[in-house]
């Protein structure tokens, strides 16, 4: 296929032109940090907590609305074994943002803390927090996969363009911005990106809905005519309910435990602000999402022999996981398709720079300073801010290649952030009798039974099968809400050994002495209310390991 060169020149000065913004963001945040009585690290990672409402909820939207979320959820409703009712992503993104604005967003902000671990590292102490960062970060560097996976299949298709190298040269434009300019940089080009998705998108679907080779979507044939309805409305058997249930929490739940969104929520002015960040995002976060619906419905409806691409259609070819670049290369003309490859381009870039951002943020601060260097300086602790932000890009780029359905991929990354992440935040934000027995037990309960529930993307049979599983393809598949009980059995340890352990030795049922784990002999000297500004953490945690 030959490179569509005026296509390929469009991307080049779109890219351009978000690299010149992030420059600029990176001198912004010079500025602040002149200004700024918090440290200068504190700056790159939350931006001084002097990110506007307006910027605060373009950047947590931004996030939110990458790769994964606008090329899954027109493949959901696509896909005739999926339909509407499986596109779970704009719903669950709502429901998403208005529980972080009710339950995560006050106790977070009020403590003036830096990320996410900080309430984890006062209470738990580092080793236990260092265990916890690993999740989030093999769960980040998915995250970088899946999007950039995404872009690299539309330039592909669109341009012409090598996938690999179209993988390469996005995440490369956004790994240099982030690593020059920190949340500042992320959260300017973000305002670009978003506003650039939104107009795009909706400026293609007038090109789909009116393509001589689509059908109105509400006149589309059902696929099983004793059913009725159209096939990209979907169906959801009595049998199907427990997956649905599962992959909706997953989303819905999983994404309360990603640093991107306590990044935004911590940057805010004050708590009232990142409450409102939080409920303004889930509006348009859903908004944003209704292009790629009607992109899954109109690619549904198309009489594909009518067009280039022919017989057979994008599913029988397993080429579902493309479908909104293929429906804009077939179904509309040249130069709306390239508005479409940059709408793409720039719902990429903006959720990874925040997750390179996110990860390089937890390590920088609640490993590095917190535990190996409590002496280093402010300049060394920015270079290790970048040399994390360059590792993590890397990684994510290197697992990008080759991956077929986005949609896939996108739920597996946040698989451990749900079943190990969540119900400890919960915990250790809303349960004042959490410890570290507890968190221990549920983190290790969490983790055997989501390991044991087997993983198809990644070859791995499940060793514990639950009720409603069938093999299909000679692959066995669960369809009872493993995740969901993986996530609440760990909740309900956490909360259960560390009220028996707390009744244990209160009560003198055993004596301190065997409390080799430090918490009770230390509570006298600690208080539970430890107010929180990012230089007083190393004192925080003297008495810790």
């Amino acid at each position: 296929m030959a490179v569509d060169v005026p296509g390929l020149v469009c991307v080049v000065v779109f890219y351009i032109f978000i690299l010149v913004i992030g420059v600029w963001g990176s001198k912004k945040s010079k500025k602040v940090e002149k200004t700024c009585t918090g440290s200068k690290s504190e700056v790159s990672i939350v931006g001084g907590r002097n990110i506007n409402v307006l910027v605060g909820i373009f950047t947590m939207t931004a996030t939110w609305v990458g790769g994964g979320y606008i090329m899954g959820t027109a493949e959901a409703v696509y896909s005739p074994t999926q339909g509407l009712i499986w596109a779970m992503g704009p719903p669950a993104y709502v429901i998403n943002f208005v529980l972080g604005g009710l339950f995560f967003a006050k106790p977070m902000r009020s403590k003036r803390y830096v990320t996410m671990l900080d309430p984890f590292q006062i209470r738990y102490g580092n080793i236990f927090t260092a265990i916890l960062l690993f999740p989030a970060l093999i769960s980040d560097i998915l995250w970088v996969a899946c999007i950039l996976a995404a872009l690299g299949g539309t330039m592909s298709i669109i341009l012409g363009l090598s996938s690999a190298l179209s993988i390469i040269i996005s995440a490369a434009v956004s790994i240099i911005y982030t690593f020059l300019g920190g949340l500042y940089s992320v959260a300017y080009t973000d305002i670009i990106q978003l506003c650039f998705v939104f107009v795009s998108l909706w400026l293609c679907i007038p090109f789909l809905v009116l393509s001589p080779a689509v059908t109105a979507i509400s006149q589309t044939p059902p696929l099983n005519q004793s059913h009725g309805g159209h096939p990209w409305l979907g169906e959801l058997e009595l049998a199907d309910s427990g997956k649905w249930v599962d992959e909706m929490l997953l989303l819905a739940l999983g994404g309360l435990s990603y640093q991107a969104l306590y990044q935004r929520i911590l940057s805010a002015a004050s708590s009232a602000q990142a409450q409102i960040t939080c409920f303004a995002a889930a509006g348009t976060v859903f908004i944003m999402g209704i292009p790629s619906v009607i992109i899954g419905a109109v690619a549904s409806s198309a009489d594909w022999n009518q067009t280039e691409y022919g017989l057979p259609p994008p599913f029988e070819r397993k080429d579902a996981g493309k479908i909104l670049p293929l429906a804009l290369q077939h179904l509309t003309p040249t130069w709306v398709s390239v508005l479409g490859i940059g709408a793409v381009a720039a719902a990429v870039m903006s959720s990874m720079d925040s997750v390179l951002l996110s990860s390089a943020s937890m390590f920088t601060q609640n490993i590095y300073k917190s535990t190996l260097r409590k002496k280093a300086s402010e300049r060394e602790l920015q270079w290790v801010i970048r040399i994390s932000v360059l590792l993590v890009g890397v990684a994510g780029t290197g697992l990008a290649f080759g991956n077929d359905s986005v949609f896939s991929l996108w739920l597996v990354s946040g698989d451990l952030i749900y079943c190990i992440i969540f119900p400890q935040l919960v915990c250790v934000l809303h349960f004042r009798c959490a410890n570290t027995y507890g968190a221990i037990s549920g983190f290790g309960i969490g983790l055997l039974l989501r390991g044991l529930s087997g993983e198809p993307l990644l070859g791995v049979p499940p060793a514990l099968l639950f009720p409603g599983w069938r093999e299909e393809n000679g692959v066995i598949k669960q369809y009872f809400p493993y995740r969901t009980l993986a996530m609440f059995s760990s909740m309900v340890i956490i909360i259960a050994v560390s009220w028996i352990v707390d009744l244990i030795f209160c009560h003198r049922i055993i004596l301190q002495s065997w409390d080799f784990l430090g918490v009770f002999k230390e509570r006298n000297k600690e208080s539970e209310e430890v107010p929180y500004a990012g230089e007083d953490l190393n004192r925080a945690l003297t008495t810790k390991f």
